[in-house]
């Protein structure tokens, strides 16, 4: 399970979902490693507990809690002028909160939940925060997917209800996001990339919060017991988005994940059905019309300087 962050001294990150699970994961190491981290996170008494953790592993951890509620649009607005108000270039972006399997529910906005908070909150947040990452010298954006958006397709909003079906789907389209972004980044010729990483199967809290919440069903139970009993700890599945956060030697439009799909150290994956221009375009078509926000690199180049 050997990947070693390389320094991050100087560099600001921010970490949605940073409470628990692989966001805490993912903060205490960037810390570990020097950069300064912002845990976002809708929980604030869980997110303060968890700056407390970072900063007994790591006493001279540079740390900051934003509250962020990735299901409004509204929250994630003042989240992230909160963030931009604080750091004028943000060098990494982790989207990496996300609900699984959950029994059908609404975002303050009307989404679907899983849609809404996997892909719709992030979709914002990066909307917002664009600008900033791109006064980063060489910024990335990685973006949690799972081994589910195998199963997923591009037929977001479509109006029909599974829960791991719209599971699928919001993992498929977190890659997707990752993939077109990372377009707009080359097109543009700027340094920044947008990657996409899986943990394969990992003991974070993703799973007990969905069989607690009454989703999944008797496949939510299963994968609860399989990552109780063989699942990577979360130290270990951090490792890829983490990896593809920091290699020096990642290249934009990749993917991380275990080497042997469910565990393992962390490679670079092969993307299966690496999607088209046509999905992607559907995607972003949809995302805009929902949330009113663009995510258009060049658009956000012209952004005036805070």
């Amino acid at each position: 399970m050997t990947w070693t962050v390389p320094p991050q001294d100087g560099r600001v990150a921010v970490v949605t979902g940073a409470n628990g699970g692989l966001g805490l994961a993912v903060s205490t190491a960037l810390a570990g490693a020097g950069a300064h981290v912002v845990m976002a996170a809708r929980d604030q008494a869980k997110a303060r507990a968890a700056r407390d953790q970072v900063l007994a592993a790591h006493p001279g951890a540079s740390l900051e809690v934003v509250p962020l509620d990735l299901g409004s649009l509204d929250a994630v607005a003042r989240a992230a002028a909160e963030i931009r108000a604080a750091h004028p270039a943000v060098d990494l972006l982790i989207n990496n909160a996300g609900v699984m399997a959950m029994p059908y529910r609404q975002t303050a906005d009307g989404f679907e939940s899983q849609f809404g908070i996997n892909h719709l909150g992030h979709w914002a947040l990066t909307a917002h925060l664009l600008p900033a990452v791109l006064r980063a010298p060489a910024a990335r954006v990685v973006t949690l997917t799972s081994g589910a958006q195998h199963m997923g397709r591009a037929r977001f909003t479509d109006g029909k209800y599974g829960p791991w079906r719209a599971y699928a789907d919001s993992k498929l389209a977190d890659r997707f996001f990752a993939q077109g972004l990372d377009r707009q980044f080359r097109a543009a010729g700027v340094p920044a990339m947008a990657l996409t990483a899986h943990p394969g199967l990992t003991n974070s809290d993703l799973q007990s919060h969905t069989v607690a919440e009454g989703g999944g069903g008797l496949t939510g139970r299963f994968f609860l017991f399989l990552t109780r009993t063989t699942g990577m700890t979360v130290e270990e599945g951090a490792l890829c988005p983490l990896r593809a956060a920091t290699d020096p030697r990642a290249t934009g439009g990749t993917m991380y994940g275990p080497r042997w799909s469910s565990a393992g150290p962390p490679v670079r994956r092969r993307l299966i059905r690496p999607g088209s221009g046509k999905a992607i375009a559907t995607l972003w078509t949809v995302s805009r019309r929902l949330t009113g926000l663009d995510v258009d690199v060049a658009q956000a180049l012209a952004a005036p300087r805070p």
